[in-house]
Parts: structure tokens; sequence; C-alpha cells
């Protein structure tokens, strides 16, 4: 079986919290795992991270694991926002969860609701004030952070396109040139770039996605992405290790009509 150059990053949770669950998921192809931190249940997270490692043993490959902070996030009825008067994207909560990723040994934190160069900057101090090297992947998720991309992605180690947030600060019809344009600026400073959220956002409760989530994610492969996340589909959905599986196929997919374009960024 051909497997994709491309990555593919999973958010565990309690569809893919059991071993049985995570293993069939590693063996259809997940690289990565993303644990959200947004609810900070260290103890939950200590039992996720000793899983991920045991199976790393048992498939004989390494599989990463990002520390995704939530910064300064409001929780709501249907949703989330950002606290915009926020002092700083590293909130305490951020800090203390640096220093539990830091000790557990967790490869990368994902900083939030990025706007600067300067929050990067702060995020990595952090890390090192723990003891850490662990590398940081900023999310591009607010308006600001488009505008200051390049010295953004110039102090980063990777780059996520986080739709999800970004959608709600700038109009949706521009979401898809927005991607391709985040996408492109990483790929020429060869940073490593995630398109993330909503991808297969159907395999939540269905086994199959639609046509136009199979038709984004071989584009966002097509517009030069190393890796593409799933998130409530394997965080929550029904069908954790079906979407893997779909997302693989699709990938390699994509990848065999990229002739010639033998540019992949692992992280």
């Amino acid at each position: 079986m051909t497997k994709s150059k491309a990555q593919i990053v999973c958010t565990i949770g309690p569809a893919s919290g059991r071993f049985e669950v995570l293993s069939e998921m590693v063996a259809h192809q997940m690289d990565i795992a993303r644990l959200n931190f947004s609810w900070p249940d260290f103890k939950t997270r200590v039992e996720q991270i000793d899983m991920i490692r045991k199976i790393e043993k048992n498939c004989g490959r390494k599989i990463p694991i990002i520390e995704d902070l939530p910064g300064p996030r409001i929780q709501e009825a249907d949703g989330h926002t950002y606290d915009r008067k926020a002092p700083s994207v590293l909130t305490e909560q951020d800090r203390n969860s640096i220093a539990f990723g830091v000790e557990k040994g967790i490869d990368y934190v994902a900083l939030s609701f990025v706007g600067r160069a300067k929050d990067v900057i702060l995020c990595r101090e952090a890390i090192k004030q723990c003891g850490g090297k662990q590398l940081i992947i900023a999310k591009i998720e607010r308006l600001v952070a488009v505008e200051f991309l390049d010295e953004i992605i110039e102090v980063s180690d990777a780059i996520m396109v986080a739709r999800g947030d970004l959608g709600n600060e700038v109009s949706l019809e521009k979401i898809p040139f927005v991607q391709a344009d985040i996408i492109q600026k990483a790929n020429k400073a060869d940073k490593p770039v995630i398109t993330a959220t909503q991808m297969l956002l159907s395999m939540v409760k269905n086994p199959t996605p639609t046509r136009a989530e199979v038709t984004d994610v071989a584009n966002a492969i097509l517009q030069g992405s190393d890796a593409v996340m799933l998130s409530e589909e394997t965080a929550m959905g029904k069908y954790p290790v079906e979407a893997v599986l779909m997302m693989e196929k699709i990938v390699v997919e994509a990848e065999r009509h990229m002739a010639g374009h033998g540019r992949i960024n692992s992280l």
C-alpha cells in the first residue's frame, strides 16, 4: 500500500481514547497525535500520552505529539471566541500546560491566537524556562496574524491554517484564498504547514464524507500542505478509524496527481 508523503494529524478524544481504536488509527496511517489542552485534564493527558508511547513501541515508529494550547479562549454555548483585550495570547493556563508538556516530553506546542512574532518568541521563552526545546506551531486564526504572517513564519517552526477561528475574522468566501496564501508563504520559507478544521466534518456522524470535503482535502494537498488535520472527526466522531483511512486515501490520490512535486516537509 502506498503511504502518503503528507502527514495526517489526529485529535485524540473520547472517540479515540481507547488503546484498540488508537492502534487501528495508527495502522491506517495516522502520523501525529494532537491533544487539545482547552480542557486541561492532566490525568487524562498522562493516560493518552502513555498510550501513544506504548503504541509507538508496538508499531516501531515515532508518533509525535502536539500540545495545542487554548490561549485566551472564551467558551460559549455554541462554540468559542477569544478575549481580544487579553494582555498576552500566552495565558497562565498555557504556561501550566507547557510545564506539563515539557515534563512529559511532548514534541510540539501549538500556540493559539497568535498575532505577531513576539507571541511566538514569548512562548519559546516559556518553553526554555521549563527546560524544554519543543518546537512551536503558530496557529493562524486571526486577521492580524494574516497581516503579519511573514514575521510570524520567520520565528515559528511550523504553521497551522486554523480555519475555524479564522472564519470568524475573515469573510468565508475569502478563506480559500487566504489559505492558499498562507501555504504558499510557508512553503517559500521551507516551514511545514498544517491545514486544519472541518476537513471531513460530516464523518463525525457518517461513515463516508461529502464530495465537497474530499475535494477540500485534495485541494489542501495540491496547494502544498505538509499535513492535514482531523479534529472532531477523531476526537468525538462515530467513525474515527474510517476518517483516518479516508483521509489517507484522498492524500495519496492527490499526491499521485502532483507529478514532479517532491517538496513535503515532515513535522
